[in-house]
């Protein structure tokens, strides 16, 4: 049986990128988008540059950059791997893929029964 399950992972691709906008930005971190301007994204930002709030939800690292989602949206995915990928297009206005000709996305896939059962014996943390 497996003991850990990531909730949020990145593609070879995505992984790539993440590592380029580290080396022109320094320290990143990632919050998934719940709607509003750029509608549901991943979005980039400098480490520190967005403010994490005790209702965010903290999901993992990728590549060593914290990811992040609010608690409302969080008890719509939680049973959702978030799978980060990266394809063409602008980022959102506010991500530090703007500009870049390409955009972080979200995929993701269901957990299975056991995954599920295992993440209940690990709840996720709130906050910074």
């Amino acid at each position: 049986m497996t003991t850990s399950i990531d909730r949020v992972c990145a593609t070879p691709a995505a992984l790539a990128f993440i590592d380029e906008l580290r080396r022109r930005h320094g320290p990143l971190m990632f919050f998934q988008s719940g709607g509003c301007c750029d509608g549901s994204a991943p979005m980039c930002y400098p480490a520190g540059e967005f403010n994490v709030s005790d209702s965010d939800v903290y999901l993992g690292n990728l590549a060593g950059a914290p990811f992040y989602m609010g608690l409302e949206q969080f008890g719509y995915w939680e049973h959702t791997q978030l799978i980060i990928d990266v394809v063409q297009g602008n980022g959102g206005m506010f991500s530090l893929d703007n500009g870049t000709g390409r955009r972080f996305l979200t995929r993701s896939r269901l957990f299975t029964d056991e995954e599920c059962a295992l993440l209940r014996t690990h709840p996720v943390r709130q906050g910074a």
